[in-house]
């Protein structure tokens, strides 16, 4: 399964332009923008299995970095500024890494 079976190629595009500057990356703007708020929460759970790289059940920092280009390869790095702002944003418990459950309550936060 792709990210284009579940996304716009559009919406993508137009989301990760709109980030495309250094430290402009929102969290809430982009999953609105790229038509994520709007899945279900199975849909949501299947984007989240795409961006987990590994295949280890989380998405850790070192894959964070890297969230855009899981959108489309077009996609910037993140900074490192950004990439721990949106580990803190998702990890609710703690362990250093975001699980389904807070990746799903992650896009759900409006």
């Amino acid at each position: 399964m792709s990210i284009t079976d579940l996304l716009s190629v559009e919406d993508i595009k137009k989301a990760v332009a709109a980030f495309a500057a250094a430290e402009s990356f929102n969290h809430k703007k982009f999953f609105e923008m790229v038509g994520l708020k709007k899945k279900n929460k199975q849909d949501v759970e299947k984007v989240f299995h795409i961006l987990d790289k590994d295949k280890s059940g989380f998405i850790e920092e070192d894959e964070l970095k890297f969230i855009l280009k899981g959108f489309t390869p077009d996609g910037r790095d993140l900074s490192d500024k950004e990439t721990k702002a949106l580990l803190a944003a998702g990890d609710k418990d703690g362990d250093g890494k975001i699980g389904a459950e807070e990746f799903s309550a992650l896009v759900a936060e409006s």
